[in-house]
């Protein structure tokens, strides 16, 4: 039995398994390193996919401000415009054309008033609470038109105060 370990058979083997056993290794080693590697790149296209997505959302941004500056620029040139036409024509023509946003804003919010407390009595005498009926009045429509009223009015004078 000595015989063959003296022999170099089994030190062959021994010293072939130890030789590659390191190139075993290294193959594992590579593999967890693509392994590693994959991983690193899917997060890195998921980070670059967040970054544009966010990207996108501030050209959105910028692009909606650009609108909003062109709305209240057309906004502005339109009041200008309308004012220099009721200067230009002069007389009773420029008073005319003075009265006719008032005398509809007057309009309007009187004939919505009397829809308004037409529905509160009727409503009222239907039996319900005066609470509750003012609640269902103020409703998301009259509460656009006061506010757009005032908007209009007193909104308009404070930005030409300001001159935009």
């Amino acid at each position: 039995m000595f015989d063959i370990l003296s022999g170099g058979i089994l030190g062959s083997l021994f010293g072939g398994l130890f030789r590659l056993a390191p190139e075993v290794l290294k193959f594992m080693d590579k593999k967890n390193e693509r392994n590693h590697e994959l991983s690193m790149w899917e997060h890195q296209c998921q980070l670059e996919a967040q970054r544009g997505a966010q990207k996108l959302s501030e050209i959105g941004a910028q692009r909606e401000a650009a609108v909003d500056v062109g709305a209240m620029d057309a906004l502005n040139a339109a009041i200008s415009q309308q004012a220099e036409m009721s200067k230009a024509a002069g007389g009773w023509s420029a008073s005319l054309s003075a009265s006719v946003r008032p005398v509809v804003t007057y309009w309007i919010i009187f004939l919505w008033s009397i829809a308004q407390a037409w529905f509160m009595v009727t409503s009222i005498s239907s039996g319900l609470a005066p609470a509750d009926a003012f609640k269902q009045i103020m409703s998301p429509d009259f509460m656009a038109l006061i506010s757009g009223t005032i908007n209009y009015w007193f909104l308009d004078r404070t930005l030409k105060a300001r001159g935009l």
